[in-house]
């Protein structure tokens, strides 16, 4: 029986695919500054993430946000003073002891 409707194929990016490398960013990350080959993209909770070759068993998945292709950090940081000053504001409030 001949079917009218063709099903589609879901396959991984062929070999030829080139997706290329992604720069490891996180500041604690045990990968950080290395380049990854990007294998295959996919979504994961709403997020975009890299599977990537590399790491212990060969293949490792790293969050868009954590590489090079991530929005860059702000540049509002809290300083040292700053979060000395939180405290210091939430010990006055008996907040923290």
């Amino acid at each position: 029986m001949c079917s009218e409707y063709r099903r589609r194929r879901h396959t991984a990016a062929s070999s030829s695919a080139d997706l290329g490398f992604v720069v490891v960013t996180h500041p604690f990350h045990p990968l950080r500054g290395q380049r990854l080959g990007v294998l295959y993209v996919k979504r994961r909770a709403g997020d975009t993430v890299f599977v990537c070759s590399g790491g212990v068993s060969g293949q490792i998945t790293v969050p868009q946000a954590w590489t090079d292709r991530g929005e860059p950090p702000q540049e509002h940081r809290l300083s040292a003073a700053g979060l000395a000053a939180l405290v210091a504001v939430t010990r006055a409030l008996g907040v923290v002891d």
